[in-house]
């Protein structure tokens, strides 16, 4: 079984900082594309940034020069830097991750983490 686990929302003032991260753990054979994804309230859940295993990144046009998505491979871990934060940021955020299990060695693109609230706000 894989789990992953996310850590780092809160509630931060328009211009400030934050940083998510995001724990992959379990039946992990080989993790190959990590990202973020964001959902505000009344919203599609929509891509932030994702990041291969060898490190390509790709954002979405409303966080490219604020956002940087990292990854740790030894580490299964992914983050998400943000600053110049804006309110339209306010979202919960989720993990995602592309991960093929020790067991059957198949591929899923399904993982998701719990989610963990970003508020941005005065």
């Amino acid at each position: 079984q894989v789990q992953l686990v996310e850590s780092g929302g809160g509630l931060v003032q328009p211009g400030g900082s934050l940083r998510l991260s995001c724990a992959a753990s379990g039946s992990i054979f080989n993790i190959y594309v990590m990202g973020w994804y964001r959902q505000a309230p009344g919203k599609q859940r929509e891509l932030v940034a994702t990041i291969t295993r060898g490190g390509n990144t790709n954002y979405a046009d409303s966080v490219k020069g604020r956002f940087t998505i990292s990854r740790d491979n030894a580490k299964n871990t992914v983050w998400l830097q943000m600053n110049s934060l804006k309110p339209e940021d306010t979202a919960v955020y989720y993990c995602n991750a592309d991960i093929a299990d020790i067991v059957t060695l198949s591929r899923r693109g399904d993982y998701w983490g719990q989610g963990t609230q970003v508020t941005v706000s005065l």
